[in-house]
């Protein structure tokens, strides 16, 4: 991290320089003072689920509510993320490909209005990058099952990759094992065959399309990422006798360069029993597995509960740090290495000439104290000013 004074140059959403002498600005450029902020690159959430309200029933409302509804929630969930300095948000479950309708909205927005500065406000016109996967393949009854994506069998499967790649997605999701916030799911157990996760990560590959694994299970951890699979989201290991990790598996993964999204998960009063006594395990693996060398990004799971607002990461890359790594390296998962693992490390999660001027400054040295990253002083989004301390 540079210390001392720093001038950024931003054009049409991107930045076009970064200098670090204390030069003077170039004449006749709109100048916006910041004064002793740590000027950041925008966080990345690198795991959320915009069509889920933390405060309601994700499943009782993805079977109720219609698609109006559900999009008016998602636009208050994008901006509340926005204002929280988190610029780029990978969406890893919607219903009815929802966040690629509120994505295309914002895109179509910009091009709009390209030489406006837009305030992010209740109309939802400026948000944050959307990197998403449509409905999550899972098997019938499993788990987010109310999202859409039942797809049993090779054949249907590989029919519900093209179809997602026919509207556009980013990546595909998969639910290779079962999950802990769907009735009647076991997290532990297998939802795909070895064969049926080969054959889902070779129609996306095929396809330019990137996949990545919901997977609590050991058994489907591991063959998720011997049928190729690009990322692993919670990677909690679990097997009949407890929380175990698997090294074989683990190497494997560094050697891949397979990304894990290590869902931010605290203990608390209240939690169930079973859950609460994987947490302590989970984090030592996580730990385990960014010391053996796998990218491991520290992301939230957004939605899922009233513990998961969509403004959530500067809080929980806290805790993350205090359980794998350093803040720096924290840091960089929520920045740089997030970015990396939607796809985006070439225009994302840097201050740096040509990436997008997606910034976030913020009162404090969040190197000392990750607390700083919720002094926000600004946030701007493609060079536009979403927030500053004024407003």
């Amino acid at each position: 991290m540079h210390r001392g004074p720093v001038m950024v140059l931003a054009e049409h959403g991107r930045i076009t320089d970064v200098d670090l002498t204390g030069a003077n600005p170039p004449e006749g450029v709109a100048v916006t003072d910041l004064g002793d902020a740590t000027l950041l690159p925008g966080l990345v959430d690198a795991h959320s689920h915009l069509v889920f309200d933390p405060n309601g029933n994700a499943e009782r409302q993805m079977v109720d509510d219609d698609d109006a509804t559900v999009l008016a929630r998602m636009r208050e969930h994008a901006a509340r993320a926005l204002h929280a300095g988190i610029t780029t948000v990978r969406d890893l479950g919607d219903r009815g490909y929802l966040a690629l309708r509120l994505r295309e909205e914002y895109e179509e927005h910009a091009a709009a209005e390209a030489d406006a500065a837009v305030d992010a406000g209740p109309d939802g016109l400026l948000g944050p990058q959307i990197v998403a996967a449509g409905p999550p393949l899972t098997g019938s009854g499993g788990h987010c099952w109310y999202l859409g994506g039942v797809a049993d069998g090779t054949e249907a499967a590989v029919a519900a990759v093209r179809e997602r790649a026919r509207h556009g997605v980013d990546l595909v999701k998969i639910m290779a094992t079962g999950g802990m916030s769907t009735t009647g799911s076991n997290p532990g157990g297998s939802q795909y065959s070895p064969a049926e996760l080969r054959a889902v990560t070779d129609a996306a590959h095929r396809l330019g399309l990137p996949v990545t694994a919901h997977a609590h299970g050991a058994a489907g951890i591991a063959d998720a990422v011997a049928a190729g699979a690009d990322g692993i989201e919670h990677c909690t290991f679990m097997t009949p006798s407890g929380v175990k990790a698997d090294l074989a598996t683990i190497d494997a993964m560094a050697a891949a360069g397979t990304y894990v999204g290590a869902t931010v998960v605290k203990p608390r009063e209240g939690m169930p029993a079973e859950v609460l006594q994987t947490i302590e395990p989970y984090w030592e693996n996580q730990a385990l597995m960014w010391r053996r060398g796998v990218r491991v990004v520290c992301c939230t799971d957004a939605g899922i509960n009233a513990y998961k607002p969509h403004d959530v990461l500067p809080l929980d890359v806290a805790y993350f740090a205090g359980q794998v790594g350093t803040n720096s390296s924290a840091l960089a998962s929520v920045t740089s290495l997030a970015a990396e693992s939607c796809g985006l490390g070439a225009s994302k999660g840097r201050v740096a000439r040509g990436h997008d001027a997606d910034l976030l400054a913020v009162r404090g040295d969040p190197v000392h104290d990750l607390g700083a990253l919720r002094q926000v002083c600004a946030v701007y989004r493609a060079g536009r000013v979403v927030r500053t301390a004024f407003r």
